[in-house]
């Protein structure tokens, strides 16, 4: 036996993209759990001025808004890459090893198509609302292509967590966080 029949299935370059889309979607990850804190932080905060003092921030709603939007477009590709995205668990689980497989493809290009969308209309929604100056409405007057900047990063780091999904289900690897079949987990 060689070393190469010793390999797991995608061999070396599917072991770097799952390091760099680890890494990438644990960095997300990580700016959405803070986005969570933030927003919860606030509205305790908010609640507090306005049921003790009578004195609520009308911008609180605005920031957890805008946080809650970063929370899912940051939080999604993530779930994706572990396998906890949006899925029929009653339907997938009936199915045999291939067909499993199928499915984790079809929707690794569903998945893809989803981002696509996000990557390139995100993008030109907030070049178009940097050139106007457009400014959210409220109290804050935040620019809002900055905010909208949140659509294409989002959709980059889904489209990255969805081409390594769809590269294990291919190759016969075990999905991100999930053990292989040996109890041996790639990364």
């Amino acid at each position: 036996m060689t070393n190469r029949d010793l390999a797991p299935p995608g061999g070396r370059a599917l072991r770097v993209l799952g390091r760099v889309v680890e890494a990438l979607t644990n960095l997300a990850m990580g700016l959405a759990a803070a986005s969570l804190l933030v927003s919860l932080a606030l509205i305790g905060w908010a609640v507090v001025l306005r049921y003790v003092f009578n004195d609520a921030p009308i911008w609180v709603d605005e920031v957890v808004g805008f946080a809650l939007v970063a929370v899912v477009l940051l939080g999604a590709p993530s779930a994706m890459r572990r396998g906890e995205h949006i899925g029929v668990d009653v339907l997938i689980e009936r199915l045999s090893a291939t067909g499993k497989r199928w499915a984790q493809v079809w929707a690794a290009l569903a998945v893809m198509l989803v981002a696509a969308i996000l990557i390139v209309n995100g993008w030109e929604t907030a070049m178009l609302a940097r050139t106007l100056g457009l400014l959210t409405e409220g109290s804050l007057e935040w620019p809002t292509w900055l905010l909208m900047l949140l659509m294409p990063v989002g959709g980059i780091l889904l489209l990255l967590a969805a081409l390594e999904v769809l590269w294990r289900a291919v190759v016969g690897a075990p999905q991100a966080g999930r053990p292989a079949p040996d109890d041996e987990e790639l990364p």
